[in-house]
């Protein structure tokens, strides 16, 4: 994604440059994060605990400060925290779904 931002920019597209900066640091954070649940010690509440609090701390601020939602007012962020955690509750619902899937063929084979 770094390196198409800077193509962008070099072409002359300032806006499309700063998406794909923007939308790689969270692709970034969230590739980062993802190594929490390989910490076998700590238990599955403490890692999507630990996980959320690094998302709300990394991907979050980036959101607000993107310029992909209005942010003029604390209804604004407040609409998009909602967002952020609509968004989170699905994806971790759908991933935990999949895993559990997948524990399940494992088990079989």
């Amino acid at each position: 994604m770094l390196v198409m931002s800077v193509w962008e920019l070099i072409q002359g597209s300032s806006s499309d440059a700063r998406t794909f900066l923007l939308n790689g640091l969270i692709i970034m954070f969230l590739g980062i994060a993802s190594v929490i649940y390989e910490i076998n010690r700590w238990n599955f509440s403490k890692q999507i605990i630990v996980h959320y609090i690094t998302m709300l701390l990394t991907v979050y601020p980036i959101l607000l400060l993107s310029g992909y939602y209005p942010v003029s007012s604390f209804g604004d962020v407040l609409n998009v925290f909602l967002l952020f955690n609509k968004v989170g509750i699905m994806l971790f619902v759908a991933t935990f779904i999949i895993a559990k899937v997948c524990r399940e063929f494992s088990k079989r084979n």
